[in-house]
């Protein structure tokens, strides 16, 4: 594929001065950006002044503002609606990319999704990681559609690692052949399902192993934290993929273990949420009145608990090459 100017970079940016101009810059360095799009999603920080910072006078950032948050979905959906190039990629506001990205990740044209390696940076120490970044072989791999859903099963005891964080590129005409855009209505892992349904629908996603993408790590993150809600919405949208699509069996069966494990989770927050909120009496009412909700929240104190004995100091996380970890590892030789 020609290394033209044919991407459009899209940021949905919420209380993001101290991050954005950074992520801004990265973009726009990149030759293949035709359009960066950044959506102010009702910060009350400066945002979209910060973001106008990093403005290169070449014409291609567009900054929008909205009133009122509506959340990352709508805010990529307008950003999709109001550019034009023929390739989109998402860049989180709190994120960069490194040099030279999208010149391997457009090398081929084999795909309708592309994603690279992610590398995960301190925020303390992210200014730094350009110079420690560890490149590896592209060992190209294609995923199908139970690969991408059970990569996107959480682990307890690993920070960040499911494959649903990968960003690729995707291509403007596939999406607007299947009427495809992030469901509003989600705020926890609506990349997760476009992908999911773009897979259903014979997407061929492409990843390869070469990093260009920095995601720093902080502690009040969005992606880091979420709502009883959210779990919710996540799970409905693995059942309405399963009542919309004739999947193959061995993908709805993979759709139905991430179903069945979001669920749990759920479960397990509501039944903190309502003992947070009502005290122990009212949560074992609730668990007495939904049965099936038992064994996930059983489950889920034990293994907290254990957790904890195992951990007591939190979650860690394994450094691989020059202080950096990495989402997807160093194919094998």
């Amino acid at each position: 594929m020609a290394k033209t100017a044919s991407i459009c970079v899209i940021i949905a940016a919420k209380n993001a001065a101290d991050t954005i101009e950074t992520a801004v810059r990265s973009a726009l360095r990149e030759p293949e950006v035709a359009e960066v799009v950044v959506v102010d999603d009702g910060s009350s920080d400066g945002t979209a002044e910060a973001a106008k910072r990093a403005d290169d006078a070449s014409g291609r950032l567009n900054v929008v503002r909205f009133d009122q948050n509506k959340g990352p979905s709508a805010a990529r959906n307008h950003a999709i609606d109001i550019s034009s190039a023929p390739l989109i990629a998402i860049l989180d506001a709190d994120d960069f990319f490194f040099d030279g990205r999208f010149g391997r990740m457009l090398a081929e044209d084999d795909w309708e999704f592309v994603a690279d390696n992610i590398a995960f940076v301190d925020a303390d120490t992210a200014s730094q990681a350009p110079q420690r970044l560890q490149q590896f072989a592209e060992s190209p791999l294609f995923l199908d559609l139970p690969t991408f859903v059970d990569g996107n099963i959480s682990k307890r005891g690993v920070r960040r690692g499911e494959i649903g964080f990968l960003k690729p590129i995707m291509r403007r005409a596939f999406l607007d052949k299947h009427g495809l855009r992030y469901r509003e209505e989600m705020r926890l892992g609506e990349d997760y399902d476009l992908y999911i349904r773009a897979l259903a629908l014979g997407a061929r996603y492409k990843v390869i192993h070469s990093c260009g993408y920095g995601a720093v790590v902080r502690g009040n993150s969005l992606s880091g934290t979420h709502r009883t809600e959210d779990l919710r919405r996540l799970y409905e949208a693995d059942r309405a993929l399963l009542t919309s699509s004739r999947l193959p069996p061995e993908a709805a069966e993979a759709v139905r273990r991430h179903e069945r494990h979001v669920r749990g989770k759920y479960e397990l927050r509501r039944f903190l949420d309502i003992k947070s909120q009502s005290g122990p009496l009212a949560a074992i009412a609730h668990i007495a009145t939904h049965p099936a909700a038992f064994p996930s929240v059983a489950a889920g104190i034990l293994m907290d608990k254990t957790e904890r004995m195992r951990n007591p100091g939190g979650v860690s996380v394994t450094a691989q090459g020059n202080g950096l970890r990495y989402l997807l590892s160093a194919p094998a030789k």
